[in-house]
């Protein structure tokens, strides 16, 4: 039970046994189906033990902090909050949702726009879900240690029943309490170099929307940026039902990001390995990647025999000269998709590619989506193009 959040019942949850995980397994199957989640993207979302649908209102700690990002705090805590009887989506309450901090009072965000903390940490002794929101690393780095109090706090919640949430890079302070150590979890693509190099323990998929962690699903991470969607929805769907997250999602026009977030990475090829041999053939094999035998082309133009061309070439660069070749061909194709009207099958004669069926294979495969699902995905609609002359 919750301590003081206003007379709000906060209840753990609760694993089942083994004689009811089969039937919870169906159940779960079935809240998958309604809302079309995929067990590759969401692979444990509602497995193991069935949601308390319908039990007291959930209380759920919104933690504040300098760096947060405004636009995923706000947002979290505007869609959680719909979920009431007053609501946007008329439901039974589901969430008492709170925006902590370490200390009550005005916090300037790292937009520079204050937010109000409505409750210090230290007055919160048990809490259903904690939500880390997005937080905004300037310069690129987070910086461990800053935050002992909070740290020590999320610990504390995650030992009284606390499912642990992160919104995008606000695993960063997740992390720091050791609980993610060999468990996997996800982050903005943009920051997962980071992340990896400040916690190897951690197993990290930037590829991935959302990944539920922990023996009782208590580890929650979601992927970039506007991967908070998901992340709400499925804690609605986990605590208020599969069909009134159905009924957020419409009212908010929220989508969830099924295909994962592969077809939003950006490649580029590792450059700072020291190896000069390397480096130069991959300037090289920038300009030249549309080339009928590239690989050839640039092994013969180095001074390496060919063997030690490509075990340096994997040392240096973590893949392979034909892998490489591929990536910058299907990166270029991306952009061309984005800003040009050409066919698929130019833009794959144009990439290094004269079978038209095989471009399209390998690129569905490399991002997830087909060149024609790609193009309707990030071409600029007709209406924002600016006018033609």
């Amino acid at each position: 039970m919750c301590d003081g959040s206003g007379g709000v019942n906060c209840l753990s949850i609760i694993v089942a046994p083994p004689d009811r995980q089969k039937s919870g397994n169906r159940r779960n199957r079935s809240v998958r189906a309604k809302l079309n989640i995929s067990r590759h993207e969401i692979p444990r979302a509602m497995s193991g033990h069935p949601p308390s649908v319908g039990a007291s209102p959930r209380h759920v700690s919104l933690v504040a902090l300098p760096e947060a990002a405004i636009s995923t705090l706000a947002g979290i805590f505007d869609v959680m909050n719909s979920v009431a009887p007053t609501g946007m989506v008329a439901a039974p309450e589901a969430f008492h949702i709170e925006i902590v901090g370490e200390a009550v009072g005005p916090l300037e965000l790292a937009s520079g726009i204050p937010i109000t903390v409505q409750r210090a940490i230290d007055t919160i002794e048990t809490s259903d879900i904690v939500i880390v929101p997005a937080v905004l690393l300037r310069p690129p780095v987070w910086v461990q240690g800053r935050y002992p109090g909070l740290v020590a706090w999320l610990r504390r919640m995650h030992e009284r029943g606390a499912v642990l949430c992160s919104a995008c890079s606000g695993v960063f302070l997740l992390a720091e309490t050791g609980l993610f150590d060999g468990q996997d979890a996800t982050v903005h693509f943009g920051y997962a170099a980071m992340f990896a190099a400040s916690y190897p323990a951690v197993p990290v998929h930037p590829e991935r929307v959302l990944v539920i962690g922990g023996r009782h699903e208590e580890l929650v991470s979601s992927g970039a940026s506007m991967s908070w969607h998901d992340l709400v929805l499925y804690l609605i769907a986990r605590y208020a039902g599969a069909i009134t997250a159905q009924e957020v999602a419409r009212m908010f026009a929220l989508q969830w990001h099924q295909e994962g977030l592969t077809p939003y990475l950006v490649f580029e090829g590792r450059t700072d390995h020291g190896d000069a041999e390397i480096l130069g053939a991959q300037q090289w094999l920038g300009e030249h990647f549309a080339l009928a035998h590239p690989v050839e082309e640039m092994i013969r133009r180095s001074a390496l025999a060919e063997r030690s061309f490509k075990r340096r070439f994997v040392a240096a660069t973590g893949l392979t000269p034909i892998a490489y070749v591929l990536r910058l061909r299907i990166e270029d194709a991306k952009r061309r998709l984005e800003r040009s009207d050409a066919s698929v099958d130019e833009i794959s004669w144009r990439v290094g590619y004269e079978d038209a069926a095989f471009f399209r294979r390998l690129f569905k495969r490399t991002t997830g989506l087909t060149p024609s699902a790609y193009r309707r995905r990030f071409r600029l609609p007709d209406f924002a193009r600016p006018p033609r002359p």
